[in-house]
């Protein structure tokens, strides 16, 4: 029988854009008299204290921006109207490690899934011990419904190596950290698993979120296709739209949009941000003296901070960063090596992809950017609606050509996709090839159809987020496809700010 899979709680994403436009609104040059101000302002938490055998400093100043589902200061009418009924979880459902170059020029963005497989400590209070181990899961015990070999989880080469007989350890995803531990267990359970030091902590919630949003005058965003969610209540059209603090909220929360759920909800996550940057560095609120107090005032007093940032390091950023643009900034997303890897006890968990992430938080230690390869990079291929790489593929052969299942699942990872599973025999022969897919996952259906000219689509209710293709004697070979970087974007090309706004 398989695993009875925990509901997870309702998410509540990108708070943490408010944290990102306290970073920005230092780039602006702020006076010392407006930073020293309002910093006193800023609620602290204890992040660090205690904490040994921690990852060794790098070039730059990282920090770890992470969104709570806190609604402290939201009348019964405003959660009624932005869909925010329920007990909060008290868990961190969005997290962001966010790295400044040293000579301020670039701003690294990474989306850490919230669905990162780890093993916690059974005592979260020992958790500033390096006897109390938060280590990556690069061996979690697979239920039987797992589709994925891989024993490969963590994406950093620092990490100490994982084992299955983990003392005092219990599986976990990684947005429990903070419901166990606090922001002290999360920081560093981030640091174990990406060996990158985490200089300061940023923590946001709704109420300081929407608050943001506001006082900066709302947000635009730009989308290629309606935008509906009965979830979150978002409803957009068609173009461009100007977002209040609420709507912000819903856009941002919005994960039953598509197949890519998550994955795709952080994309979402990564333009909003990019837009908040555009917003705040072209706008006249940084030539306003006057307004920029009020927005450094509502952001400073709305987030929660670790107890070393002090108001001399903002003004210190402040005058590194008078030059800070849109395009100064770049986004990207752990890679990963399976998206729904099944574990007893905790359900469907994502796996690092360890060379690719590794290289990643590399450079990050190193202080060098994460999307120059992209500017160099012509993306060749039909553009499609989701990116391949969030979309599961496994393949079978419905013809007497030998070998052409896995000469066709090759050419399917070579373009991105998500291939699953060792190429199958099918038990009967098609003249066409076929896609099998859940009709929950109809957009992802339609971009791996573009790679599959031809290919007929059967709605299979139930089937789940794989998508199951049968090689016809049509078959002549893949095209290749890739993601629009206007639209969508994938962990291995990082973007920058300027490639992912309206």
């Amino acid at each position: 029988m398989p695993p009875t899979r925990r509901r997870p709680p309702i998410r509540w994403s990108t708070r943490i854009a408010g944290g990102l436009a306290l970073l920005v609104i230092t780039a602006s040059g702020v006076g010392h008299a407006v930073l020293t101000g309002v910093s006193g302002a800023i609620d602290r938490v204890d992040a660090f204290g205690g904490m040994e055998g921690r990852p060794d400093g790098s070039k730059g100043t990282n920090f770890l921006l992470v969104g709570t589902d806190g609604r402290d200061g939201l009348d019964p009418a405003e959660k009624k109207a932005y869909h925010l009924g329920g007990a909060p979880c008290h868990c961190t459902d969005t997290i962001m490690l966010v790295h400044l170059s040293a000579d301020r020029s670039r701003a690294s963005i990474v989306s850490i899934p919230r669905d990162t497989y780890v093993r916690l400590p059974d005592h979260p209070s020992a958790s500033a011990s390096p006897t109390a181990p938060v280590t990556p899961a690069s061996s979690p015990p697979p239920s039987s419904s797992s589709s994925s070999s891989d024993p490969s989880a963590s994406g950093t080469a620092n990490a100490a190596p994982a084992t299955d007989a983990q003392p005092d350890t219990h599986p976990a995803k990684i947005n429990e950290a903070y419901a166990d531990g606090g922001p002290k267990l999360t920081v560093r359970t981030v640091e174990q698993m990406t060996g990158v030091h985490i200089d300061h902590y940023l923590e946001i919630d709704f109420t300081s979120f929407m608050k943001t949003v506001d006082v900066i005058g709302g947000v635009q965003v730009c989308t290629t296709r309606p935008l509906k969610d009965s979830y979150t209540g978002l409803d957009l059209p068609v173009g461009t739209s100007k977002l209040d603090g609420g709507q912000a909220l819903q856009y941002v929360r919005a994960r039953h949009l598509d197949a890519a759920a998550d994955l795709g909800r952080m994309q979402r996550q990564q333009r909003f941000m990019a837009q908040i940057i555009h917003k705040v560095t072209s706008g006249g609120v940084l030539a306003n003296p006057l307004e920029l107090s009020k927005v450094a005032s509502t952001v400073l007093g709305s987030v929660r901070a670790d107890q070393n940032l002090k108001s001399s390091d903002l003004i210190d950023l402040a005058e590194g960063m008078k030059n800070f643009s849109a395009g100064s900034s770049e986004f990207g997303s752990v890679p990963l090596s399976d998206t729904d890897y099944e574990v007893d006890g905790v359900g469907s968990t994502v796996k690092w992809d360890t060379a690719k992430a590794g290289k990643m938080w590399a450079a990050i230690r190193a202080d060098r950017p994460l999307a120059v390869h992209h500017a160099k990079k012509k993306h060749k291929g039909v553009k499609v609606d989701v990116a391949p790489a969030t979309i599961r593929v496994s393949v079978e052969n419905g013809t007497d050509t030998s070998g052409l299942a896995a000469t066709a699942q090759k050419a399917l990872a070579a373009t991105g996709f998500a291939t699953v599973g060792t190429p199958g025999t099918s038990e009967h022969r098609s003249e066409r090839t076929v896609i099998h897919y859940d009709p929950g996952w109809d957009r992802s259906a339609a971009s791996l159809a573009t790679a599959l000219p031809g290919a007929e689509l059967v709605a299979v209710p139930g089937q789940g987020k794989t998508m199951r293709v049968t090689l016809g004697t049509d078959f002549k070979a893949v095209t290749p496809v890739t993601a629009d970087p206007g639209s969508t974007g994938t962990e291995d090309t990082p973007l920058t700010g300027d490639d992912v706004g309206c």
